[in-house]
């Protein structure tokens, strides 16, 4: 057996210190250890984004980092983006305009959505489509999830020009 680390994770703002093996898997210290069960495990393999969190402000795919990497980080997960009675706009974007079926995805896509509006708060159809690209759904065929993302960036510009 490899020796613990000690690892220190904020995690959905909340300090999370524990001893772990340096091999063991983002994903797995989210589920297993740490009881954060939005993130899913689909592929294993970094193709279908069910792993998606965010990671010191980028997305990442948690079932290719090791816990040992991500020592010190700031971490996000769909849990992290709201709560049940306080809906993120993607969350009610997705709700408003079906763009979830099974759900198995969902938490990944709205994680990597929100970096993806953070980065271009503004993005065509196109962009969406490719900044969603890493993430797979076997479900929608998409059309309602670009929708989505549309529509939570349409909110989110609407209520920055009225702010200002």
């Amino acid at each position: 057996m490899a020796k613990k680390m000690h690892i220190k994770l904020t995690v959905n703002g909340q300090e999370e210190e524990f001893l772990a093996e340096p091999r063991e898997l983002l994903i797995h210290t989210l589920r297993e250890r740490l009881n954060i069960t939005g993130p899913h495990i689909g592929c294993e393999t970094s193709h279908c984004g069910a792993c998606t969190v965010t990671v010191n402000g980028k997305s990442v795919k948690s079932c290719t980092m090791f816990v040992a990497q991500a020592d010190g980080a700031d971490v996000t997960t769909i849990e992290g983006l709201g709560s049940p009675d306080n809906l993120h706009v993607l969350q009610r974007a997705f709700k408003e305009n079906h763009g979830l079926q099974c759900g198995f995805c969902t938490p990944g896509m709205i994680t990597r959505a929100s970096k993806l509006l953070e980065e271009n708060p503004n993005p065509t159809e196109e962009e969406v489509r490719f900044g969603m690209a890493g993430n797979l759904c076997r479900c929608t065929g998409y059309q309602n999830i670009v929708k989505s993302i549309l529509a939570a960036a349409a909110e989110l510009n609407s209520a920055k020009e009225a702010a200002e």
